[in-house]
């Protein structure tokens, strides 16, 4: 009988465990609303959003911000926009250190990227970083 109820068990385990990730995998967008500005932006109903990155006027207009510990970049091209980005470099996966002179650097081999779109300027990566989705609210920037 142990053998049996060992197995009840684990399979109550599994089962919760897998469910669990599953509730995870929704296509709910929380009512994301696009931003009056540009700016990128969440749901509708003022609730939600991630963790607090930076506020807005802590990255600077025409460049951005690496957040290693989170590895994501945030940029903002032009006052009123705010994107964001991996920070995992297309070429090789290192993580990108900087951003200067209106691109997103790699210094493991000089790969740039565009702060507007991520788009590569210089590789020799090949593929633009993949945008990763924030918030914008009020005053701050957070991850979604």
């Amino acid at each position: 009988m142990t053998d049996l109820s060992r197995r009840v068990a684990l399979a109550a385990v599994g089962g919760t465990a897998v469910a669990g990730a599953l509730a995870g995998c929704g296509d709910d967008d929380g009512g994301a609303q696009p931003a009056p500005d540009g700016a990128a932006s969440g749901p509708a109903d003022g609730e939600g959003g991630g963790e607090v990155l930076a506020r807005v006027d802590e990255i600077p207009v025409g460049g951005g911000t690496v957040f290693a510990d989170r590895s994501v970049v945030v940029t903002r091209p032009e006052a009123g926009t705010i994107v964001a980005f991996s920070a995992r470099c297309t070429h090789q996966g290192c993580d990108v250190d900087e951003v200067s002179g209106g691109t997103i650097n790699c210094p493991c081999h000089g790969s740039r990227f565009a702060v507007a779109d991520g788009s590569v300027v210089s590789g020799p990566a090949t593929e633009a970083l993949p945008e990763v989705p924030v918030d914008v609210r009020g005053d701050t920037v957070s991850l979604r």
